[in-house]
């Protein structure tokens, strides 16, 4: 299964000025911008300064799930998506994640504020209020630097490097989830920076702006979870179910059973499909023939689905999304709290052969995620 956890709080940090007006960005908040901004900005051909993304998700769903069982030996991949695409970056680049030291706010700024803001986060501190001393990131362990103090052990850092690819991010940060829910550490969120010394070369580029959690799209940062919860297409588990036939020669055909046109985002469906063949031959007895239905030969059949407004792939075939059986039918459980609501979704289905052929089913297998 592939769930999805959306952030309780992202900003982003800026070290530099602005070299219109000298309005220094240090001390300013950007916790409201629809736009994450992780760059490296030059000034008359030479390094000037750089920014750094801070996001932070609640994991005591998860952790209650592990606890149940409901979730095992899951991975965690931290996912990020580019409002426009990679230009002025680097063709190769790497981008580090580190685990935030100290408690910081959102704040209520944006870049475009004037005069700015500086209530909440920024790169001089963690939080800042009217009528209150500013907190700095100075004030406790981890790297001393601004723009968010972090660690740099090896269960506290990922990575994910890019060479002539697009810019979303898709790092697997499994050490440092499991760092924050066995207690090694404390769960104050991710730092996303340029790996290294790339992060102030004047040798890399990069200006690269991700959708934040205040976006009115579908692309607001995610930490997904994966997990193999599928049940073996074996033994006991088929019941009376007959196989599939799976040589590649034989067309088969699959439909969906119990399915509903909506569901609530509470919900952990089981989606349930017959399989049979394609096209049935005529055949004739004397005695009363029962229909027992088929199951899909393990291994064999996964699913994916889409958003069907955009065609995006939210839950892609991947070796989380194998298909489980039972005396019934085969089937897969998929958690919707994690998607968006008010939105229609596409199950697609795709069986291998026997002889290596895939084949997809796109048959408008189609369900609305309501609240």
């Amino acid at each position: 299964m592939h769930h999805f956890i959306y952030p309780t709080k992202d900003s982003w940090t800026s070290s530099g000025s602005s070299h219109v007006d000298g309005t220094s960005y240090r001390d300013q908040n950007f916790g409201q911008d629809e736009i994450l901004e992780l760059k490296k900005e030059f000034w008359n051909l030479s390094f000037d300064y750089p920014t750094r993304v801070l996001v932070q998700f609640d994991l005591t769903e998860v952790s209650n799930s592990i606890v149940k069982k409901e979730i095992v030996n899951p991975k965690y991949f931290l996912r990020f998506y580019e409002a426009e695409g990679n230009r002025g970056t680097s063709t190769e680049y790497k981008i580090a994640a580190h685990v935030i030291s100290q408690s910081w706010d959102e704040g209520t700024g944006k870049f475009g504020d004037r005069p700015k803001v500086t209530n909440g986060v920024s790169w001089e501190n963690r939080n800042n209020y009217p009528g209150s001393t500013e907190v700095t990131w100075s004030s406790g362990g981890g790297s001393s630097l601004h723009g968010g103090n972090f660690l740099t052990s090896s269960n506290s850092t990922a990575s994910q490097s890019f060479s002539y690819e697009s810019p979303d991010i898709n790092m697997n940060v499994t050490d440092i989830v499991n760092s924050w829910l066995d207690k090694t550490n404390n769960n104050y969120g991710f730092l996303l920076k340029f790996s290294g010394s790339q992060e102030t070369d004047s040798t890399t580029f990069g200006k690269l702006k991700f959708f934040s959690r205040n976006t009115h799209t579908i692309y607001s940062p995610k930490l997904e979870v994966r997990w193999d919860d599928h049940k073996p297409c074996t033994g006991s588990n088929t019941g009376s179910l007959t196989e599939l036939t799976m040589s590649g020669l034989v067309d088969n055909y699959i439909y969906p059973k119990y399915f509903k046109h909506s569901y609530k985002e509470s919900e952990k469906i089981k989606f349930r499909f017959g399989t049979r063949k394609q096209y049935i031959q005529k055949s004739f007895s004397t005695s009363v023939q029962t229909v027992s239905g088929s199951f899909i030969h393990e291994g064999s059949g996964s699913y994916s689905i889409l958003d069907v407004a955009t065609a995006e792939t939210i839950v892609p075939f991947s070796a989380y999304t194998s298909m489980s059986c039972d005396s019934t039918s085969p089937y897969f459980i998929q958690w919707l709290n994690g998607f968006q609501p008010d939105r229609i979704y596409k199950i697609l289905l795709k069986l291998k052969y026997d002889d290596g052929q895939e084949q997809i089913f796109d048959n408008d297998f189609e369900f609305k995620v309501v609240r």
